[in-house]
């Protein structure tokens, strides 16, 4: 028998009234592609180094990960995440469904967002081995689960942008601006970067963390367009992809609350 994703809904809401899902993007070639080693063994960081070297069509080899890192190019590490979170003042008994393929280190890493958020789930906790059987082996339909729970979920909250991320966003501005709280990686980072030199009281991160992503959470607003004078193929590089925002186009009942 296959287990349909709304049946993981309904199995994560008799769980807890409201759940965030996490597209946690801790993934061994997200992390070798964008080189981002932070927080990292030098032995992993070699292993993702290797594996990035002999990917032939990944074109860029060689890559500073602290400027990646502090230019927000990187995708959260658990350890932020959870910070992140417990900064937003979600409580320590929230639900986060892990929307995401393997995780990078499995729970050594993983433990770090465990330490502030313990009722943590993957697909695998909702199903049975037999009930999932049809997905194995197949990326793109264990993608679609991930994707069906992210929509249906009360929080959507990316770890890093990407093509999943923008399309779930969209789809749950299409229906109904659902909340989704896309997460400000560079500001982020020079934030805790700053507590951790002592720069920056922790009970004031709270603060400053809201402050950061006061407009990130999914209220409506119109597409963003590409700078003035920028035309061709280099404007639609620039713009906001209309799968990531679908408004004005889209989305009628959302003009009364854009005025």
């Amino acid at each position: 028998m296959t287990v349909t994703p709304q049946k993981l809904v309904e199995r994560l809401k008799s769980r807890a009234e409201r759940y965030i899902a996490l597209h946690l993007r801790y993934e061994k070639d997200m992390l070798s592609f964008t080189g981002c080693t932070h927080g990292l063994t030098n032995t992993e960081s070699e292993e993702l180094k290797i594996m990035r070297e002999s990917t032939n069509h990944w074109k860029i080899k060689n890559i500073n990960s602290t400027e990646q890192r502090v230019g927000g190019f990187c995708p959260l590490t658990p350890k932020e995440v959870g910070i992140f979170l417990e900064a937003l003042g979600y409580p320590s008994s929230t639900l986060i469904y892990i929307a995401a393929g393997e995780i990078y280190g499995g729970d050594t890493h993983l433990s770090e967002l465990r330490s502030h958020f313990p009722n943590i789930v993957f697909k695998e906790m909702l199903a049975t081995e037999q009930e999932l059987k049809s997905f194995l082996n197949h990326a793109s339909q264990t993608a679609a689960l991930d994707y069906i729970i992210s929509i249906e979920s009360d929080v959507f909250i990316p770890s890093h942008s990407g093509n999943m991320a923008r399309t779930v966003e969209g789809h749950r501005r299409f229906l109904g601006h659902r909340k989704t709280i896309t997460p400000d990686r560079k500001g982020l980072v020079e934030l805790l970067d700053k507590m951790e030199a002592g720069l920056l009281e922790e009970s004031s991160l709270s603060r400053h963390v809201k402050q950061l992503h006061k407009d990130r959470r999914g209220a409506p607003r119109r597409r963003g367009g590409a700078p003035l004078g920028i035309k061709g193929r280099a404007r639609l590089r620039l713009e906001e992809s209309f799968y990531q925002n679908p408004y004005p186009e889209c989305i009628c009942k959302s003009e009364d609350a854009l005025k």
